[in-house]
């Protein structure tokens, strides 16, 4: 799974592309944000992306990032979810 950080405008909807902005592996984000991430909404390019993620550091500062979703997001997330279940916070 790919992940690529870009500016986001929340109140315009608007997507900005970072120049010389590397891919990342979506997976080793996710962990450099402690799993403190959230989907915002699909989009139809840029190929192979197909959606755009916000991710919270300690500081509750947001990043956001264009994800390239597929079958193993699908499951990570449903083991995330189910390993959240019963847990009192």
């Amino acid at each position: 799974m790919k992940a690529l950080q870009i500016n986001f405008d929340k109140d315009s909807d608007e997507i900005d592309l970072i120049e010389d902005q590397a891919e990342e592996n979506w997976i080793e984000v996710c962990e450099r944000y402690d799993d403190d991430v959230h989907r915002i909404r699909s989009i139809s390019g840029p190929s192979p992306f197909t959606a755009v993620y916000t991710c919270y550091d300690e500081d509750n500062n947001p990043s956001y990032f264009l994800v390239e979703e597929d079958s193993k997001l699908d499951k990570m997330r449903h083991k995330i979810f189910l390993d959240k279940l019963g847990r009192s916070e």
